[in-house]
C-alpha cells in the first residue's frame, strides 16, 4: 500500500480517463468519460484536454479518441519486459510447426492482456491482438491464471463479480466457474470454446518460473475438432506442455 501523501490523485484520474477507452467505446465525450472514470463531467473534460494537448488523445472539439502516442507505452513494456522477448522465438516456432495462432498472456486484475503472439494473419481473431484485454473469466488463459492463485485468493477475486455474458456459451455464474477452475487446478490445462468470442477455440496451459511460481499463460486458438478429447491429450497439449518446459529456465 502506498501512503497517503505518496499519492498522487490528479495523476490516478487522468490515467483512469484514458483507460477508459476501449474496443467497446472507442470516441468518448466529457459525459461518457466522466461515467468511465468515476469522475464529474468538469473534472473529465480538463483531463481530456490535458491529454489531448500531450498528444495521447485527439479530438475533434466535443469527441476524443486515442493517438498514436499512447502505444510508447505498451512499445516500451514489449521492448524492455523479460517475459514477452523470452517467450517470442518459442511461439515462432510452434506456429511455423503448427500453422495454428499462439498467444502468451499475464493477469492483470478481471481481465488478461496478450503480451506476445504469433500465427498466420488469417487465424488472429478480431479481439486478439497484441496487447488485448480480454475477460479472465470466459478464456482458456484467464482460467489457467485464476487456479494458479491461492484457493482463498481466488475465492476473494470470485465474490462479488459480476460474470458477464458474451456469447451464449459463456459461463457467467459463481459456482460454474469456481468448478471449472478447480478441474483447471486438478488438471493444469484448460480448454475454451466460444466463451469470450464466437468462432474461437482455445487451450492453454501455465507457464512456470524455476521455482514454480506462475507468471503467464500460453494458448493456442484452433479447430473445435483439435480440442475434442483424446485429440487434444495426443496433439496439442503435449506440444503446448514441452514449449512451457522449454521456456522455464528464461522466466
Amino acid at each position: 500500500m502506498i501512503a497517503r501523501a505518496d499519492f498522487i490523485e490528479g495523476m490516478a484520474k487522468g490515467l483512469a480517463v484514458l483507460e477508459s477507452f476501449d474496443t467497446e467505446r472507442q470516441r468518448l465525450n466529457a459525459t461518457l468519460a466522466a461515467q468511465r472514470a468515476g469522475l464529474t463531467r468538469a473534472a473529465a473534460r480538463r483531463h481530456l484536454l490535458t491529454l489531448a494537448h500531450l498528444g495521447y488523445l485527439e479530438t475533434d472539439g466535443s469527441w476524443f479518441w486515442l493517438a498514436p502516442k499512447v502505444l510508447r507505452f505498451s512499445g516500451s513494456y514489449l521492448a524492455s519486459s523479460r517475459l514477452p522477448r523470452a517467450v517470442q522465438p518459442t511461439l515462432d516456432r510452434l506456429a511455423a510447426h503448427t500453422g495454428e495462432a499462439f498467444s502468451v498472456v499475464v493477469l492483470d486484475g478481471d481481465q488478461v492482456v496478450i503480451v506476445a503472439r504469433s500465427g498466420p494473419t488469417r487465424l488472429l481473431a478480431y479481439g486478439l491482438h497484441l496487447g488485448a484485454r480480454l475477460p479472465a473469466h470466459a478464456t482458456s488463459t484467464g482460467r489457467v491464471l485464476l487456479a494458479a492463485k491461492p484457493k482463498t485468493a481466488f475465492t476473494a477475486w470470485l465474490k462479488g463479480r459480476e460474470l458477464q455474458r458474451l456469447t451464449a456459451c459463456t459461463t457467467t455464474d459463481a459456482r460454474g466457474l469456481r468448478a471449472i477452475v478447480e478441474q483447471v487446478r486438478q488438471q493444469d490445462w484448460c480448454v475454451a470454446s466460444e466463451e469470450h468470442e464466437v468462432g474461437v477455440h482455445a487451450l492453454a496451459v501455465p507457464l512456470r518460473t524455476m521455482e514454480g511460481a506462475v507468471v503467464a499463460a500460453l494458448n493456442v486458438v484452433t479447430r473445435p475438432e483439435r480440442l475434442r478429447p483424446p485429440a487434444v491429450e495426443r496433439d496439442l497439449l503435449p506440444l503446448l506442455q514441452d514449449a512451457a518446459r522449454q521456456v522455464r529456465p528464461l522466466l
